[in-house]
C-alpha cells in the first residue's frame, strides 16, 4: 500500500495468524449509498469475511457492514455478498490458483484510496495449528528481545 491520500479504517490482523499470505491484490468493491457511510464510520466487520469466485467474477461473502443510523432503507442485508473489482486477467489468474492448488482469498484490510473504497485480499495457504504455535513462539521471543533492548 502506498501512502498516497489513503485512510485504513480496518485491518484483519486474524489473518495473518490464520493464513500464510503468498501474494496480495487490491481491489474495488461495489457498494450501495449507505453502506459507503457506515465504512467511514467503521461499523463494519471484516475478520470473518473470505472471497469466493461466481460466474466468472469476485464476490466477498460475510462482510458485514452494520447499517447506517441515519439510513431510511427497511431492507438492508449486513451481510450480502458484494462484487469486487478486478481486472479481468487478475480474476482468471486467481480463479485457476484458487481452484488449483486449494488456496484462499482473504481481505488484509479496508481502506479508502483517492476516496474510492478499497480492499487488500492476500492469497492464502492455511496453517496448521503445529505453524500457529510456532508463529506465536516467534513473536513472544522478539517482545523479549525488546524489552531487554529497551531496558539497556
Amino acid at each position: 500500500m502506498n501512502q498516497q491520500n489513503i485512510k485504513l479504517i480496518q485491518k484483519n490482523k486474524k489473518a495473518y495468524f490464520n493464513y500464510e499470505i503468498l501474494e496480495k491484490f487490491e481491489a474495488g468493491l461495489v457498494l450501495k449509498g449507505t453502506e459507503v457511510k457506515s465504512i467511514r464510520e467503521s461499523q463494519l466487520s471484516i475478520a470473518e469475511s473470505f472471497a469466493r469466485p461466481y460466474k466468472g467474477e469476485l464476490f466477498i461473502y460475510q462482510m458485514d457492514i452494520s447499517p447506517y443510523k441515519c439510513s431510511r432503507i427497511d431492507k438492508y442485508e449486513p451481510k450480502r455478498p458484494r462484487k469486487l473489482l478486478l481486472k479481468k486477467a487478475e480474476i482468471n489468474r486467481l480463479i485457476g490458483k484458487i481452484q488449483e492448488k486449494g488456496l484462499t482469498l482473504i481481505p488484509l484490510s479496508l481502506y479508502f484510496k483517492n476516496g474510492l473504497a478499497k480492499i487488500e485480499l492476500g492469497l492464502g495457504r492455511g496453517k496448521k495449528l503445529y505453524d500457529k504455535r510456532e508463529s506465536i513462539r516467534k513473536r513472544t521471543v522478539e517482545q523479549e528481545i525488546r524489552r531487554t533492548l529497551k531496558r539497556r
